[in-house]
């Protein structure tokens, strides 16, 4: 994400994260040790979300974003002490508190339904969660909004207040059908057990948005057994007709 264009901020650092600053030209470096990044900013603590951050440890300053319970996490793994901390400035952020994470773009945190990352998970796992530990942004540059929620076990009450209206949302798109990685031999855990409202549904996203005012909304955080992410598929095309977009790599969106 960029408010001016030379400037750019990063949501969640995925573990195929050298593959996509490879893809994005407006990010390649700039020096031995230099890159237009000014941030990342992560909405949980989950292994697909940090695990990134330990292809950004090459000396490349940058500040990391996060609440303070994603913070506690990383910090209880000495792994991300790789992160050095006279080169990577750990800033904790506050819930509903906006915070300029690049010139020009404002992000604000708010808290959504999920659960701790698999690897803090006890004996009893509560997956709807309200708290730090799994975050919406809503995301400000130039007076416009857009709203980037990656994961998600529930459309609330309250986040349906905020949403409403949005010219532009990015939602969790993980999973088709609850079952279906059960269903593929791929894991013993539904899409709730993990925190995520399934696509499809009486209690999925494609029913829980419908009728909302929603200019833009774009399925992101999709699974490798999502059927979406086939061109030809019926669900993406019922995805699509219900005025979804399907994220794919290497797309741009303006606000």
């Amino acid at each position: 994400m960029t408010g001016n264009g030379t400037d750019w901020a990063i949501l969640n650092a995925s573990p195929d994260i050298r593959q996509q600053l490879s893809a994005a030209v407006p990010l390649h470096p700039t020096g031995l040790r230099e890159m237009p990044l000014r941030s990342v900013l992560l909405t949980n603590g989950d292994i697909d979300h940090v695990a990134g951050l330990l292809t950004l440890r090459e000396v490349q300053p940058f500040r990391l974003y996060a609440t303070r319970s994603i913070h506690e996490a990383l910090a209880a793994n000495p792994i991300f002490d790789a992160l050095r901390s006279d080169v990577v400035d750990r800033r904790e952020i506050a819930l509903e508190q906006p915070e300029e994470i690049a010139p020009g773009l404002t992000a604000t945190l708010f808290p959504v339904p999920g659960k701790v990352p698999l690897y803090l998970e006890g004996e009893t796992v509560e997956t709807d969660l309200i708290g730090e530990q799994t975050v919406g942004v809503e995301l400000r540059a130039e007076g416009r909004t857009a709203y980037y929620i990656p994961g998600c076990a529930a459309l609330t009450a309250e986040l349906r207040i905020r949403l409403g209206g949005a010219a532009t949302l990015f939602f969790d798109g993980t999973l088709w059908t609850d079952d279906e990685m059960v269903r593929a031999g791929l894991g013993q855990k539904t899409g709730k057990r993990m925190g995520h409202m399934s696509m499809s549904g009486a209690d999925g996203s494609i029913r829980a948005f419908d009728g909302m005012d929603i200019a833009r909304r774009i399925f992101v955080h999709m699974n490798n057994t999502n059927p979406v992410m086939r061109p030809n598929s019926s669900e993406r095309a019922k995805a699509e007709a219900a005025g979804w977009t399907i994220g794919q790599d290497g797309m741009e969106f303006a606000l």
